[in-house]
């Protein structure tokens, strides 16, 4: 057999945050990541010299990085840089409402002041005007550090040791030494293009390109491709293409990465991994020589001929760890497809176990492949490509990803049956043999383009673009206005079709900030007739987001008293709390499905109740687990144990570690699961807040979370919860 060519394809990317016209940033993540995650993956490449990978970098990110280098602000570093004495009391509320944003596991609680201080700011509880009374100068200042030091990476830690001294100072920083930190911000974001050139020149790193403004290109082609996976989908008012837009995105893209890196990309990743059969003549004509998207685009151009099982294995490995052929017309070139799966094992579930386990169980699963592929085609090494965003998965991990990194690149490198590679270095020795007739339109989340034009906040968008774009056109005919100004305002234009902004709208993805995307995608298209000396109509500033936004979960009620028998009884769990599996808010989207389907839970003043619901029956989809762990985030420390090899049995409770039998909770598992324990075994008094996930465990290890973002939260009920209830 030979080595397996593990290709790791790590996508950077962040929405055009600045508004050039303003010339003002309104968020800081480009900012907040750069220190983190841009120039951290870095580092841990430069620490293993043999590892080799591929790393999507997309223009518009790079000018965002490049703008910070020039000296340009953001509304978070404008504020973390006043002196904490002359804080108004609306700088100290925009430090309480927006200073907290980090994982308060792995981001917040490891750092004791960062800690304390969000303790004391009882978010989701109390308002920031309510609150501040109780921050004086000291703590609004610490908590300007503490939020910009939690976004170093560790790895930045281990090799400077001033910024060491200072992390471990711990509290009580004065205004020169806050200001010293944000100028090492500014000296590390100065670093990370240099560093990824590096990498390049030394060949330990292929740099790839997106379309510049991370537009879905097929939809700005021609947006009835959507209804290749979605016959019969609603489409916007108007459907004409973007043909030239596409491929202005696409020339600019190239030309861009080339001016920084010295080299044109041969790769590129399609925002979101959205391709379609008529955008591959463009992409050609860029030069670029191989793409990437998701295997099961794979299976819809080959009709199933590969495709994965009930089991989720493939049936011809051969055939999807391989390059295939594209071709157009007389043009063509070569399309790798993503192993989903193992994407989202980084994604989403090896964040909850042991660096060194995970990386082990990847590189197994790897040359698993390996051996699959080399039974049905020993002449080829199998290529597995896992792409997958390279920012917003570690702030899960509990060290920000630095121990699975290390120990996957060096035993990735030192391992003789697994070979890292860059992409265009596999092809170069193994170029695609088997072609593909017509490639399916879709993207990388269920192939489809729903996201970004399935809902009517969608398609209400679309047409803002198109009305805009029209605007522009006339205008370009009619006004005597320099090209430098005509472009500005293209600029605008394009920013607009990025993805981004289309990601938030709609029902399946919310975050804090949605109203302020919204706001940022009309006021790029305001910008376009101010740049040419007219008003913005008024439906600009009209919000695109009518839909009332889905909650990760319900809330119960009133309460309930259930029978624990694993039987379900929808009148018991009718006034329960409900999370549906799927209805994550944020930046990520995993693909491959979770067992559990459905998770209710509930209360009376004396006991704590929960159900957990599986694909088919619990008590036959749970036996490939050893345990189900009901894990309080708060209180942390705190879990309740379920053996999933007994059907009817009292959990086990766990306080830091310590176990006991719980003497009064009762299990059942049948058709469903089911909990009841009470307030008193947990420890938890009326009126405190608990947050809590579940957990499947097979061998101390936990397999899947629920949900898999955030947690549940909820208060333990008062006496007078239902009283209450009914007032409101």
């Amino acid at each position: 057999m030979q080595p397996v060519s593990l290709a790791l394809f790590w996508h950077q990317h962040q929405p055009y945050y600045p508004d050039d016209v303003s010339d003002e940033t309104l968020m800081p993540w480009v900012r907040l990541h750069g220190t983190k995650d841009y120039i951290g993956m870095a580092l841990h490449i430069k620490e293993v010299p043999e590892f080799h990978c591929t790393i999507n970098l997309v223009p518009s990110l790079l000018v965002q990085i490049q703008r910070y280098v020039d000296g340009h602000t953001d509304k978070h570093l404008d504020i973390s840089t006043l002196n904490a004495d002359a804080l108004t009391e609306a700088d100290s509320i925009y430090l309480l409402d927006h200073f907290f944003m980090a994982n308060e596991n792995s981001m917040i609680r490891p750092f004791a002041r960062y800690h304390e201080l969000h303790q004391r700011r009882s978010a989701g509880r109390d308002t920031a005007v309510k609150v501040l009374p109780g921050f004086n100068t000291q703590d609004l200042r610490d908590l300007q550090v503490c939020n910009n030091l939690t976004w170093f990476h560790g790895l930045l830690f281990e090799n400077d040791s001033e910024l060491r001294k200072f992390r471990d100072k711990g509290k009580d920083w004065t205004e020169s030494e806050k200001l010293w930190l944000l100028s090492k911000q500014r000296e590390v974001m100065g670093n990370i293009i240099p560093l990824h050139r590096e990498l390049m020149e030394g060949g330990q790193v292929e740099l790839t390109t997106t379309p510049f403004y991370h537009p879905i290109l097929p939809l700005l082609w021609d947006k009835k491709s959507a209804r290749e996976a979605m016959p019969g989908t609603p489409m916007p008012k108007y459907v004409e293409s973007y043909k030239e837009d596409a491929m202005r995105h696409l020339k600019l893209a190239v030309k861009y990465h080339t001016e920084l890196f010295g080299v044109p990309p041969r790769g590129l990743w399609p925002s979101e991994g959205s391709v379609s059969q008529d955008i591959i003549g463009a992409i050609v004509d860029c030069g670029i020589e191989w793409i990437a998207t998701d295997e099961e685009i794979l299976t819809h151009s080959t009709d199933g001929f590969v495709h994965r099982d009930g089991n989720g294995l493939v049936n011809r490995p051969e055939m999807l760890y391989r390059p295939w052929r594209l071709d157009h017309q007389d043009k063509s070139l070569q399309i790798i497809f993503r192993d989903h799966g193992l994407s989202d094992l980084i994604g989403f579930h090896y964040q909850r176990n042991d660096p060194r386990w995970a990386a082990d169980d990847l590189l197994r699963t790897v040359k698993e492949i390996g051996r699959a592929v080399a039974s049905q085609a020993p002449d080829k090494p199998a290529l597995v490509p896992i792409v997958l965003d390279g920012e917003n998965c570690w702030e899960y991990f509990a060290d920000g990803g630095v121990g699975f990194l290390r120990n996957l690149y060096r035993q990735a490198a030192a391992d003789p049956m697994v070979a890292p590679v860059r992409v265009s270095e596999h092809l170069a020795k193994n170029p695609a043999v088997h072609k593909i007739n017509r490639l399916f339109a879709g993207s990388w989340i269920n192939h489809d383009f729903y996201i970004w034009i399935g809902h009517q906040e969608d398609r209400d968008a679309w047409d803002l673009v198109h009305t805009t774009r029209d605007f522009l056109k006339r205008a370009e005919k009619t006004k005597t206005l320099s090209e430098a100004t005509f472009k500005q305002a293209w600029d605008e234009l394009f920013i607009a079709q990025g993805s981004d902004w289309y990601w938030w709208y709609g029902d399946d993805h919310n975050s804090e900030q949605d109203d302020l995307f919204d706001e940022l995608f009309r006021r790029h298209l305001r910008n376009v007739y101010t740049l040419l000396g007219e008003a913005p109509p008024s439906i600009l500033y009209k919000s695109v987001t009518s839909t009332e936004r889905r909650q990760l979960h319900t809330q119960p009620r009133s309460f309930i008293n259930i029978k624990v028998d694993g039987r379900a009884s929808y009148f018991e769990w009718l006034h329960a709390g409900h999370y549906q599996v799927g209805s994550e808010r944020g930046t990520m989207t995993m693909v491959s499905d979770s067992i559990v389907t459905n998770l209710y839970f509930g209360f009376n003043i004396d006991q704590f109740v929960l159900r957990l619901d599986t694909l088919k029956r619990a008590q036959d989809d749970l036996k490939q687990f050893d345990a189900v762990h009901l894990r309080f985030v708060e209180p942390f420390g705190t879990e309740v144990r379920i053996d999933c090899k007994h059907a009817q049995q009292s959990p086990t409770i766990v306080v830091d570690g310590k176990e006991s039998p719980c003497l009064i909770g009762k299990v059942a598992i049948g058709k469903i699961l089911e909990l009841s324990i009470p307030w008193e075994e947990l420890k938890l008094q009326s009126g405190q807040r608990i947050s809590f996930a579940i957990e499947l465990m097979k061998t101390q290890v936990s397999l899947d979370r629920t949900p898999t973002e955030g947690t549940i939260d909820l208060a333990v009920p008062t006496p007078d919860f239902e009283l209450q209830n009914w007032q409101a």
